[in-house]
């Protein structure tokens, strides 16, 4: 069945960094876009970064241009999230996201991300 594993979330001082991974199975992953969405307590769940397939484009929210980085390992089935200098502003539940087309859409379970003093 597929699965999207989330892992390396947890408490970072402010101008710390982070590494997430995402390790999918089930699917073709080389075949699926990958992106990066958070969720904050009482915010709606917004997006942090995405990938082609390929892995030859990318994009990001406006609030994490130029310190957070996207990156795929096809051969692995893995996608990263680099998070450097991150702000309590960033602390949320972080979520893996698959997607092919309009219709193939897969989530992972989360990853927390608290970034606290």
């Amino acid at each position: 069945q597929v699965q999207l594993v989330e892992s390396g979330g947890g408490l970072v001082q402010p101008g710390g960094s982070l590494r997430l991974s995402c390790a999918a199975s089930g699917f073709t992953f080389s075949s699926y876009a990958m992106s990066w969405y958070r969720q904050a307590p009482g915010k709606e769940r917004e997006l942090v970064a995405i990938m082609s397939s390929t892995g030859g484009s990318s994009n990001y929210g406006d609030s994490v241009k130029g310190r957070f980085t996207i990156a795929r390992d096809n051969a692995k089935n893995t996608v990263y999230l680099q998070m450097n200098s991150l702000e309590p502003e960033d602390t949320a539940v972080y979520y893996c996201r698959a997607t092919r087309g309009a219709r193939m859409v897969y989530w992972g379970r989360g990853t927390q991300v608290t970034v606290s003093s």
